[in-house]
């Protein structure tokens, strides 16, 4: 199988930004939706945001105006952008697929899980 992979992870200070890009095979993303999970130290997996096929969108609270998920279909990519970045948004980010149409924070929906990416928000 091909794998779900992050990139764009890093370092950052409080009110900065990043970009975390995920790419699988066409198989896995053709038609289903894409989302991204994250886990901090010492602290359960929590689901950050999540976009359909048709680009129907799904937030976390805490990330609602600050992240941006976004896909290109032609290029087998979803993207995050993250904005606006917290210490409290340290954690190691996710790329979830496969989940059919469902759109939300269900773990157990998505098949396919990437390696993570770790962010660090800290001055």
């Amino acid at each position: 199988q091909v794998p779900v992979v992050e990139s764009g992870g890093g370092s950052v200070q409080p009110g900065g930004s990043l970009r975390l890009s995920c790419t699988t095979s066409r198989r896995t993303f053709s038609r289903n939706a894409v989302g991204w999970f994250r886990q901090a130290p010492g602290k359960e997996r929590e689901f950050v945001a999540a976009i359909s096929w048709g680009a129907n969108t799904r937030y976390a609270d805490s990330v609602k105006g600050r992240f941006t998920i976004s896909r290109d279909n032609a290029k087998n990519t979803g993207y995050l952008q993250m904005d606006s970045l917290k210490p409290e948004d340290t954690a190691v980010y996710y790329c979830v697929a496969d989940a059919g149409g469902y759109v939300g924070p269900a773990r157990y929906h998505y098949e396919r899980w990437g390696q993570g990416t770790q962010v660090t928000v800290s001055s």
